[in-house]
């Protein structure tokens, strides 16, 4: 039987709780702590291979995107699986793809958020009721399946050292001014506990190649600022070409102040977002399949593809 359920919506609890059962499954896993969120949530990091290439894959950057948790920690079962039984993963074996890389999953970096979408707060508790009252700000966007920022009303994949300050003057002339269920900046970059660990794990883990897993639109956005980073665009094709999505720009009013950009901004080394699936978030777990049948193929060019030295 599957340790990770994607049948049903994730929750935090249920995110750490399949990582720790995991881990327990398969020894030659490894399981770190990478912070905790303001309302004590804790953002774990998965990592399974030994190899040169140094990978990190994130999800759930936004609370209403959920559903790319599940891509991760799906993926994270299947490969420790198939390590474990000599087996196979995408048409590769597992032993080979082990050997030519390490790769560390963060399949919840909002897991606040998530807790809110998902149910796991409940309506009248505090935390509830409060972004209940963010949200009065903004009263188009529903509530709560609208929320894409963390409890405290900033959205974390605005929240990066990298051209930030024109994040938020296109924000704010959009009219997100101050905190609510998406698109707030905050004060200033890295002021979230959430985007302070990511960045620290991050410059410590110092990978070739960072995914993060967003939803929707079947688009791999690949660029930041102009910059030319050897090998990307041939690893983006590659990886546009395996599962059929669109290797694209990324749309004006959100290229800026995102983990990629400043990733791509600070290593100048090959960063990418992946828009999974079609649709309003948060998408509908009918989609998963579809969803992870492209995901899986991404993350194996991103193991096994020729990088320039």
């Amino acid at each position: 039987m599957p340790i990770v359920n994607t049948s049903q919506p994730i929750t935090s609890a249920a995110s750490t709780g399949a990582l720790r059962s995991l881990a327990a499954a398969y020894p030659f896993a490894r399981l770190e702590a990478v912070g905790a969120t303001v309302f004590q949530r804790p953002i774990t990091a998965f990592t399974l291979g030994s190899g040169p290439r140094r990978l990190l894959f994130t999800a759930a950057h936004h609370a209403n995107e959920w559903i790319t948790a599940l891509i991760l920690l799906k993926f994270a079962e299947d490969f420790a699986s198939a390590l474990a039984d000599r087996g196979q993963l995408g048409g590769y074996s597992a032993a080979d793809l082990s050997a030519a890389a390490t790769v560390t999953l963060i399949p919840m970096v909002d897991p606040d958020g998530v807790d809110l979408v998902t149910g796991a707060i409940p309506p009248g508790s505090a935390t509830y009721e409060n972004a209940r009252r963010l949200a009065q700000s903004y009263p188009a966007i529903p509530f709560p399946s609208g929320w894409k920022a963390n409890l405290l009303g900033v959205d974390l994949n605005l929240n990066y050292p990298a051209q930030w300050q024109t994040a938020r003057q296109i924000k704010f002339a959009q009219g997100f001014t101050r905190p609510g269920p998406r698109d707030y900046v905050g004060l200033a970059p890295l002021d979230q506990l959430e985007t302070q660990a990511l960045y620290a794990y991050t410059r410590r883990l110092d990978p070739a190649v960072v995914l993060a897993f967003h939803s929707q639109g079947q688009e791999i956005y690949w660029q930041f600022g102009g910059y030319d980073i050897p090998g990307a665009r041939e690893l983006g094709q590659a990886m546009a070409d395996a599962s059929g999505y669109a290797l694209a720009d990324t749309p004006y009013a959100s290229s800026f102040a995102g983990y990629k950009d400043w990733f791509i901004q600070d290593f100048r080394r090959p960063g990418y977002t992946v828009e999974v699936g079609r649709g309003v978030n948060p998408l509908p777990l009918s989609q998963f399949a579809q969803i992870y049948r492209a995901c899986l193929p991404i993350m194996i060019q991103a193991i096994t593809f020729p990088l320039p030295e």
